[in-house]
């Protein structure tokens, strides 16, 4: 059933603030990432196996890394320093991949790439948190990700543009990255701020936080006043078992580009149809968090698992250029229904105390879970075939779902 109407709250200057580094920060990163798993394979000789690793790697890296910092966020009471060292060592390392002459110095960039990564995402979800209404978290966190999404848009469009019209080598498509990237430190910099903390003391030794009056702060909620019960009890842990197991099965989407490309998909328009992607899911992130505020977090994030079962399966099936198109495009829904939404109910079950190191959990859950993801599929890729592959991603994204029927969240 829908929540009671309440009056809309805005989504405050941090929530555009960070929305727009992400947006320049996915434009870099997704001239790169498209063009990577190709890069890998045609120009430096790599299998599925290795682009699995390298890729799973990374983001395991990574992983370890949110836990820390969230937790860190949360000791001193400060995001800002985080988030922006975090982006600083991303922006610099991700463009150097244009110097790669083996999948090991690929291997080395992107995990200095995910160290940044790491430092910055769980005190920056922690922050936008801090930063907005709980009557508008989720529409907070969706319009993040479309936002997101909207710079993985742009990005493959740049690259086809430099590809086709400029004739310019993957190689220094992978240079010019750099300019979105040092944009989004920039408006990191100068435009987002320090939310103000919760009520609690200091921390020893920790540096006094600034706090500025046109900061928004989140208006006493039930949902928080329930946050520490739910925290002691089984719902949060729940949720991070279900969000590890359908991890298991969501392996790097470096195996779609691979599978389009098996498909007919040309090289040259692999940029336009991540980028067509990137569509869907910045179409779709801002009414998915909408709908979870008004609806419940279960039901979309349910929804989103069985709709990604139902691609995977498909993926492995289907034999031409435009079912790969078409696949991508519902694939794109999934990523509306359940990103943006999952980090609200992440902000839902826990203290707002605690968000950093919650984000950091959670992070942790998926990182870990997504080298031996990359990998076992990789495995299965090489060994048996990509319709087997695609079927244990979908088989587990089932599971997951069912896990997820357990967790039980306040209503209120």
């Amino acid at each position: 059933m829908p929540t009671a109407a309440r009056p809309r709250a805005r989504l405050g200057r941090n929530v555009v603030a960070l929305s727009a580094v992400s947006l320049f920060t996915d434009a870099s990163s997704e001239m790169i990432y498209p063009l990577l798993p190709i890069f890998l394979q045609v120009v430096l000789g790599a299998t599925a196996s290795t682009v699995g690793a390298i890729e799973g790697a990374a983001e395991s890296v990574a992983a370890l890394l949110k836990l820390a910092s969230g937790w860190w966020s949360d000791r001193v009471r400060r995001r800002k320093p985080l988030v922006v060292a975090g982006y600083t060592i991303a922006s610099v390392a991700r463009p150097l991949v244009a110097v790669a002459a083996t999948p090991a110095h690929v291997l080395l960039v992107r995990l200095v790439d995910r160290v940044g990564k790491g430092i910055r995402t769980s005190p920056r979800d922690a922050l936008l948190a801090d930063s907005v209404d709980p009557a508008v978290r989720g529409r907070a966190f969706g319009f993040h990700r479309a936002a997101d999404h909207a710079g993985a848009v742009v990005g493959p469009l740049v690259a086809f543009a430099l590809l086709q019209v400029g004739h310019l080598s993957m190689r220094s498509v992978f240079w010019l990255a750099a300019v979105p990237a040092a944009l989004a430190v920039l408006t990191l910099v100068l435009a987002v701020r320090e939310a103000p903390g919760p009520s609690l003391p200091p921390a020893p030794g920790a540096p006094p936080r600034e706090q500025h009056d046109d900061a928004p702060v989140p208006a006493p909620n039930r949902t928080d006043a329930h946050a520490d019960a739910a925290t002691h009890g089984r719902a949060f842990p729940t949720f991070l078992g279900a969000v590890t197991l359908f991890t298991l099965g969501n392996s790097s989407d470096a195996f779609l580009l691979l599978r389009a490309r098996q498909l007919g998909v040309p090289v040259a328009l692999v940029p336009v149809l991540w980028s067509a992607f990137h569509v869907v899911k910045s179409a779709s992130s801002t009414p998915g968090g909408a709908l979870s505020d008004r609806y419940g977090r279960k039901p979309l994030i349910v929804a989103g698992w069985l709709l990604y079962a139902a691609v995977y399966l498909a993926f492995g099936r289907v034999e031409t250029a435009w079912a790969a198109w078409a696949l991508f495009g519902v694939y794109g829904l999934f990523f509306g229904l359940t990103e943006g939404t999952e980090k609200a109910l992440v902000a839902d079950l826990v203290p707002r105390a605690r968000r950093g190191t919650a984000f950091g959990w959670y992070n942790l859950a998926i990182g870990l879970a997504a080298l031996p993801a990359s990998l076992l599929f990789g495995f299965v890729w090489d060994r048996v075939g990509p319709p087997a592959a695609f079927t244990l991603g979908a088989f587990l994204a089932l599971l997951a779902a069912i896990v997820l029927g357990f967790v039980r969240v306040d209503p209120r």
